[in-house]
């Protein structure tokens, strides 16, 4: 069913967008303001010119009705800037008025319908109307002045004057221009809107398998000590002479809840494993600790990048929380990744200190003392995330940024164990990697390590 006569005309005047002022979105002040100055001053030309020549070339002898239709011609210039259409609308109305009503006959030679500074402000009006209309409202706005425009010359008594047409056809050029340059501005926002949502995506969905990740580690730490305390359990009637019937039953029931309680953990394993690794036999490998350091930078330095390893082996505890113990290692293989592939050749520095809290896993790498070719010059700051991540998982803290001199700097404060600190959002959700607290407010991968 076809809209009313009203709703379509009320669809026709509506823009595609807000009020904008035209260059709204420049960041110079002077750029913002340069539409605004540059319509004052062409108002400010075109008036007096309008009024005088109504007055003189258009006999419209009563001075103060040549300055109103010039005022009301000319004025709405200022108006364009943020509202085109209406301005379009209101010159375009007094204008066509003014012809029927106002203006003499013309003579031979006259400009026709429109005066030559009305024929300004429209088809400056008509390339403004092009940049915020749709393209069905360009099409009435063209065919009004085309029928307006031919109408009013062939009703001439000295025959048409053809001056129409410049309006006419230079106004549909501008519209054409005006509507080309909004929809190419149109999709470079569009595209600028998703590359930034894309990137939101991504950092999430990074964010998110990073957590799973680090669920499938802390499964088997926490299945290695669950089978502990279930043989522990099984075995104390045995070990243990005795025994209340009682405690022998306790026994059993802590050894039956620690099977159930790995059974459910293996079963929730299986489901993050098999989203993305199968059988997922590469992760049933034990989990490497600080103790296999020393293996990743040997093969470090085999790939080409001088790595030196200092590690404080006589402060290390005899035993290292497991967790704690992965996030070194894990930390320690990412800094090696980001300077191998984003300064390549640079001197790389390692060490992990120990005292009675926890461990401090510092990575320094270099400014490269030669010139080289960065393997990549940019990053998507996932291996930021997996850092921070882990950094959380143990309650500790996470200094990342460049050097003075143009190196890197990585630093993980481990504490062997703290409380962890609740995650604002609750269960379920992310955090957005640009704004935790434990590294710095960067969603970018460092130039280097």
């Amino acid at each position: 069913m076809p809209p009313a006569p009203l709703a379509l005309v009320r669809d026709l005047l509506t823009p595609t967008g807000p009020p904008e002022p035209l260059l709204a979105r420049s960041r110079s002040r002077f750029v913002r303001r340069l539409p605004y100055g540059f319509a004052a001053a062409l108002t400010a030309i075109l008036l007096p010119t309008t009024s005088t020549l109504l007055a003189n070339t258009y006999e419209v002898h009563n001075g103060e009705l040549a300055l109103l239709l010039a005022t009301l011609e000319t004025a709405p210039l200022l108006l364009a800037v943020r509202r085109p259409l209406l301005a379009w609308a209101i010159t375009f109305t007094v204008g066509l008025c003014a012809a029927l009503f106002v203006l003499p006959a013309p003579r031979p030679g006259d400009i026709w319908p429109w005066p030559p500074p009305l024929i300004i402000v429209l088809l400056l009006m008509m390339l403004l109307v092009g940049l915020r209309a749709r393209p069905r409202t360009l099409v009435a706005v063209w065919a009004l002045v085309t029928g307006a425009s031919w109408g009013l010359d062939a009703s001439a008594p000295h025959g048409p004057s053809g001056s129409w047409l410049i309006v006419v056809i230079l106004g549909g050029m501008l519209m054409l221009i005006g509507g080309a340059v909004r929809q190419s501005s149109a999709a470079r926002r569009a595209l600028a809107e998703q590359e930034v949502i894309s990137e939101a995506e991504r950092a999430r969905r990074t964010l998110l398998e990073e957590r799973a990740r680090i669920a499938r580690e802390l499964h088997d730490v926490v299945a290695h000590h669950m089978s502990v305390i279930t043989v522990q359990a099984d075995s104390a009637p045995y070990r243990i002479a005795g025994l209340p019937q009682e405690a022998t039953e306790e026994f059993g029931t802590i050894a039956a809840t620690a099977r159930e309680s790995l059974g459910e953990m293996r079963r929730l394993l299986g489901v993050l494993r098999s989203e993305d690794t199968g059988a997922g036999g590469g992760e049933r490998t034990p989990q490497p600790g600080v103790d296999r350091i020393g293996q990743l930078v040997e093969a470090t330095v085999r790939a080409g990048q001088p790595v030196e390893l200092s590690v404080d082996r006589e402060a290390l505890p005899e035993t290292v929380p497991q967790a704690v113990d992965l996030s070194a290692y894990r930390i320690v293989q990412e800094a090696l990744a980001n300077a191998v592939r984003h300064a390549p050749g640079a001197v790389t520095r390692v060490s992990v200190a120990a005292d009675a809290e926890g461990l401090t896993v510092v990575v320094v790498n270099d400014p490269a003392g030669r010139p080289h070719v960065p393997l990549e010059t940019t990053g998507t700051g996932h291996g930021l995330v997996g850092m921070r991540e882990r950094v959380r998982l143990v309650g500790g803290t996470l200094d990342t940024g460049p050097l003075p001199d143009g190196g890197f700097r990585v630093a993980a404060r481990l504490p062997y164990a703290a409380e962890v600190p609740a995650t604002p959002d609750g269960p379920g959700t992310t955090t957005d990697p640009t704004t935790d607290s434990t590294t710095a407010p960067t969603a970018k991968e460092p130039p280097a390590a």
